[in-house]
């Protein structure tokens, strides 16, 4: 969340810049502003007492040495109206802090000054794109036709077992998803990233502290006996490693990097435009994760989009680069760049992966510091991204690698699966 001192000495300019998400945040703003001003008062008034308490209690102790007994026990009659005094205040003081986090919560992150603005997705700025579109052949099929054809993925049987949105893997389907996976850790390990297996759910505090919680609530899968999320992305249990911790400076930058289910309830998702693997409620990813410098991080961003941009070439897939406007940026990053491959078959753009700094946001939230070079603790930046998002990529694949003598295995591929065509 934003910083509270932030918003007190910048507040028009929070509320300009929130504008570019297509928000009118000034009455938050007012709200957190006059909040934070019964909380510090509140806080002036607890340590007051506080301060008095124990001056008070020196007092005591040297009348009594004194043998100034009478004295002594008048004073300690005031010591006990204090201590009522300071246990108003302090539950007073929590109901404070609870309300403000409360309205802070629902402010988003501010957007980047290079963010533009805009209302949809059609607002995104296209900044780079590469590979050749391919011409298919006339019977040239969509993924989930190509799936059935050569049964490698069964809609219906996940349909049957789960429901919509959980499709069953089979044989070389499973096989070349398996290699996805393995290729995508190999490549971000070598990159530099340590692998890390992650849970797959996490208690509510994680999904606070990256900023699911309480924005994307309707969205998670609740396990409510234990009061437990499914994960929507391996960010959400990989950023909370370092939730309430202090770092030195000499440890960032960090960079990890993870595979995990995902799962997300995709509500209201409906149309010709989810069929196959095109949305799903549980689908495989890897995760890139960076906590870095503050001075740092916007270079950590350019050098995790190269990354993905490298990936991507060697599996000679199609694709383009957005830099996502107000309006289609997520709730808790500063900038966010979005990779789309180009489904040749269903002729459009599917969204693969998102790469964002969300600068200090995450981080307040997470309590997430490091000590800097003068010895003070100072909040970090954490950045995350898709490296990559499995069904997608795997659409793409089969889509634009299709021939009429079956689907050809990008090369790189190849040592992974342990085949080169799937017909």
């Amino acid at each position: 969340m934003l910083q509270v001192p932030f918003i007190r000495e910048n507040k028009e300019d929070v509320i300009k810049r929130l504008a570019v998400r297509n928000i009118d945040a000034s009455q938050m703003i007012e709200d957190v502003i006059s909040l934070d001003e019964d909380r510090r008062h509140t806080q002036t008034l607890l340590d007051n007492a506080l301060a008095e308490s124990n001056t008070l209690s020196k007092e005591i102790g040297n009348l009594f040495k004194s043998g100034k007994a009478s004295e002594a026990n008048v004073l300690k009659e005031k010591t006990i109206e204090l201590k009522e005094t300071t246990k108003s205040l302090t539950e007073t003081l929590n109901e404070k802090v609870e309300a403000l986090n409360q309205v802070l919560y629902k402010i988003p992150n501010i957007p980047h000054l290079s963010v533009p603005k805009g209302s949809t997705e059609d607002d995104n700025e296209i900044v780079f794109s590469e590979g050749t579109i391919p011409l298919l052949h006339e019977e040239a099929l969509p993924h989930w036709e190509l799936a059935k054809k050569y049964d490698i993925i069964d809609f219906e049987l996940g349909n049957k077992i789960t429901g919509a949105g959980f499709p069953v893997y089979k044989g070389k389907g499973a096989r070349l998803q398996r290699a996805l996976i393995a290729y995508f850790l190999d490549k971000n390990t070598a990159a530099g990233y340590t692998e890390y297996q992650l849970p797959h759910l996490v208690n509510e505090a994680s999904g606070f502290g990256t900023g699911q919680l309480p924005d994307k609530e309707g969205q998670m899968y609740h396990v409510t006996e234990d009061n437990l999320y499914l994960i929507p992305t391996a960010e959400v249990p990989g950023t909370n490693i370092f939730r309430d911790v202090i770092l030195n400076e000499s440890d960032l930058p960090i960079g990890i990097t993870g595979y995990t289910p995902c799962f997300r309830r995709e509500a209201g998702s409906y149309g010709a435009h989810v069929r196959g693997l095109n949305r799903l409620h549980q689908f495989d990813k890897v995760e890139i994760l960076r906590v870095e410098h503050p001075e740092r991080s916007y270079q950590a961003l350019n050098e995790m989009v190269e990354h993905v941009k490298t990936i991507l070439k060697e599996l000679k897939l199609p694709y383009r680069i957005l830099r996502l406007c107000g309006g289609d940026i997520g709730f808790t990053a500063a900038l966010t760049f979005d990779f789309e491959v180009f489904s040749t078959a269903q002729d459009r753009w599917l969204e693969i992966s998102s790469v964002s700094n969300f600068e200090t946001f995450q981080a307040n939230r997470l309590k997430l510091r490091f000590k800097n070079s003068e010895g003070k603790n100072e909040l970090a930046h954490t950045l995350n991204g898709s490296s990559l998002a499995l069904p997608r990529v795997l659409a793409g694949i089969l889509e634009n690698c299709q021939t009429n003598d079956g689907i050809v295995i990008p090369e790189v591929l190849v040592p992974y699966t342990g085949f080169k065509i799937i017909n």
